[in-house]
């Protein structure tokens, strides 16, 4: 996608495989920084850190993290070791351990001195497989926004969207995103109601920022508002990302997620979910059983922020001595899901629906 005129991939390879660009997204939106990669802890510090955030941008950086690892050392002991390091770098995101295992199977056949460049090859393609998976989930969802225009007679189609599901969360295109920049690219009117999503601001400093470069008419709203904007018809449909979601369409999103959902459906409003199928965890039914991952109190207790200086700031805005608990991401049951828009089509969130679409993972 493009920031100043120029495109931007949110993660890259030089050509001497020497090092891995990412833009580091703590950094946003008052500042565009080009980070680099060179080592597996690099990659872990990334990821923990959220430099890079969003579960398929995760998982291509946790992919390139272990392709480092085996250029260093391709033992098996390092195989292992790498594994485990990436894998417990952030425990929510299906992908990262997708990417992990998927990089642990194209290694694990080959002697040591074949590992690395088969990890670096593994790790591209997941990248560009990245890519396509959006770019297929872009135009699966553009066909609900142009039946919701068509019945608009050239008024906006307002969506709501929560956290970051934007190119900045995946390689390129966004999953949630990726149906809105279609729809304005093919001058199909939209506008974007953005949650701030507390604690860490997402929506407001990089959904914004990303819709505010592309060009798409948008407006940031504290997290709140987004039930009196749907009582008030101000919202068309929901359409949020997902960091897992179960075998049976449960989803797990950014903490604040259920709430919207709750709202939507207390007002007869759509509320779908783009979901990459690598974000599927076959694995488990109930979204209960995804671990929630709790994160520093410092994210709730500090904000930062550019003064009228134009400096960054940061600041203590809880009572001091006063706890924090920050829960990361929260569970929509299945059925206050609208669909589910894969890069397979659009589908109800149920086991069934999803089966339909995937019957060789579902088998």
């Amino acid at each position: 996608m493009m920031v100043n005129g120029k495109h931007f991939r949110s993660i890259w390879l030089e050509e001497d495989n020497n090092v891995v660009r990412i833009i580091d997204q703590t950094k946003l939106p008052h500042e565009f920084v080009v980070a680099g990669i060179k080592s597996l802890g690099d990659a872990v510090v990334a990821i923990s850190s959220m430099q890079v955030r969003g579960a398929p941008l995760i998982g291509a950086t946790a992919a390139y993290g272990f392709a480092f690892a085996m250029r260093d050392d391709p033992a098996d002991s390092s195989v292992n070791d790498a594994c485990k390091k990436l894998i417990g770098a952030r425990p929510t995101a299906v992908n990262l351990a997708w990417a992990v295992s998927e990089q642990r199977s194209a290694v694990s056949p080959l002697p040591p001195g074949k590992r690395a460049q088969a990890a670096f090859e593994r790790a591209s393609a997941i990248a560009e497989e990245d890519v396509e998976i959006n770019r297929l989930i872009g135009q699966a969802g553009l066909s609900l926004l142009e039946e919701v225009a068509s019945r608009k007679a050239g008024s906006p189609v307002n969506i709501l969207t929560h956290c970051n599901a934007g190119w900045l969360a995946t390689v390129d295109w966004g999953t949630a995103t990726a149906p809105i920049y279609m729809a304005h690219d093919q001058g199909i009117p939209v506008h974007v109601w953005v949650d701030e999503t507390r604690p860490r601001n997402q929506g407001a400093s990089i959904t914004a920022f990303e819709l505010g470069q592309h060009g798409v008419p948008h407006t940031v709203i504290s997290d709140n508002v987004g039930g009196h904007l749907m009582q008030n018809r101000m919202v068309d449909l929901c359409l949020v990302g997902t960091d897992r979601t179960t075998a049976a369409g449960d989803v797990c999103n950014k903490i604040g997620t259920y709430l919207k959902a709750l709202a939507a459906r207390d007002n007869d409003l759509p509320f779908y979910v783009a979901v990459p199928g690598p974000s599927i965890d076959w694995s488990i039914d109930n979204g209960r059983d995804i671990p929630i991952e709790q994160r520093s109190g410092d994210e709730l207790r500090m904000l930062t922020g550019k003064t009228s200086a134009g400096s960054l700031e940061t600041v203590e805005i809880i009572s001091p001595g006063s706890p924090v608990a920050n829960y990361a991401f929260d569970i929509t049951p299945a059925h206050l899901v609208t669909g589910l828009i894969t890069e397979r089509g659009i589908t109800e969130a149920t086991k069934e629906g999803l089966a339909r679409l995937y019957p060789e993972k579902a088998g």
